[in-house]
């Protein structure tokens, strides 16, 4: 090929073979939070199989938590839209009154002249 023996053989290495002899091998991003360890797969981050230093009921019991947390949360964000129209009808209702109570004045005024 090049006619540098070196050259050639590097070269016709296949491509897995030439990342990792040239250092191009980056493997998979991986990182530590709070004692979990977590590499990134298919476009997500997840738990590496074995760093969970918990129990199965400690699991069980965070994902339940999570449940509940999550419930309580969609609870709360129906309150907050019932409380936001109850809000919307009471500030009609007291613009219709404020507007009926300038008309009636408004006709008192007429009247008395």
């Amino acid at each position: 090929m090049l006619g540098i023996p070196e050259l050639d053989t590097g070269l016709q290495l296949d491509r897995s073979t030439r990342e990792i002899e040239l250092g191009l091998e980056y493997g998979t991003p991986t990182m530590n939070l709070a004692g979990q360890s977590l590499k990134f797969e298919n476009g997500q981050w997840v738990a590496d199989s074995g760093s969970f230093t918990g129990d199965r009921r400690e699991m069980q019991r965070l994902r339940k938590r999570n449940q509940q947390l999550e419930e309580e949360n969609n609870l709360l964000r129906l309150k907050v839209d019932v409380l936001l129209d109850m809000l919307s009808e009471t500030t009609a209702a007291s613009r219709l009154m404020e507007k009926e109570l300038e008309e009636l004045k408004s006709h008192s005024r007429r009247r008395k002249k």
